[in-house]
């Protein structure tokens, strides 16, 4: 399984013959591996990664890195030999390993995990796609509204039932895209390109690893 943590750039398109593909283009973080759970130890297996830069470090983290970096980030990856590894010394990652873009090619598909934008308080019809009241029939200053949410009838006891969907905050939440086929390396400008959309603004961390699902 491969892993790193990127922050997004831009978006843009290239040219695949006679058709526009549109890309994303991620800034690769210089990773570090920082701590490897073993299934003996942890209950799981998986390797702990620290990427960026800050000024300070708590005594624990700095504990907890050995002097390896001054890290911004600490991601974990769970690693496919959750089910077989039992020690550290037969997993493939060690403490110290550096990770960069070179652990993928173009051609692989990967999916990318992140905080998508927060777009603030929204409606139900931008929330939830909701249609809407009719625009005619005497409807007055309601034509944006959820209508009726139920009152839950006789074993409800008037409560709004969990999960309702209603106005409220939108975006801000983390979010997987699967699939992405990774269309360009450049272990020089340490960019990765992949085909379609990531979640998050600009400069937003990601998570890209393997995508171990089927993908035809």
């Amino acid at each position: 399984m491969a892993f790193l943590l990127a922050r997004k750039v831009k978006m843009e398109q290239r040219w695949a013959g006679d058709v526009a593909v549109p890309v994303t283009v991620l800034a690769v973080e210089p990773c570090v591996v920082t701590q490897v759970r073993t299934l003996d130890r942890d209950g799981y297996a998986a390797v702990q990664v620290g990427a960026g830069t800050r000024k300070r470090l708590t005594k624990a983290m700095a504990g907890h890195v050995r002097g390896a970096g001054m890290f911004r980030w600490l991601r974990e990856f769970r690693t496919s030999d959750e089910g077989r590894v039992k020690s550290e010394e037969s997993l493939e990652w060690k403490v110290g390993d550096h990770v960069d873009v070179s652990i993928f090619k173009p051609g692989d598909h990967v999916q990318v995990s992140g905080v998508s934008k927060g777009k603030g308080f929204a409606g139900v019809m931008k929330r939830h796609h909701f249609h809407g009241q009719d625009a005619s029939h005497g409807t007055k200053h309601a034509h944006r509204e959820p209508g009726s949410i139920g009152g839950g009838g006789r074993h409800g006891k008037g409560h709004v039932i969990k999960g309702m969907r209603m106005a409220g905050r939108m975006g801000g939440d983390r979010i997987t895209v699967k699939g992405l086929e990774v269309v360009h390396v450049d272990p020089d400008r340490h960019e990765l390109i992949v085909k379609g959309a990531v979640p998050g603004a600009r400069g937003a961390l990601l998570e890209v690893r393997t995508y171990e699902g089927h993908w035809k």
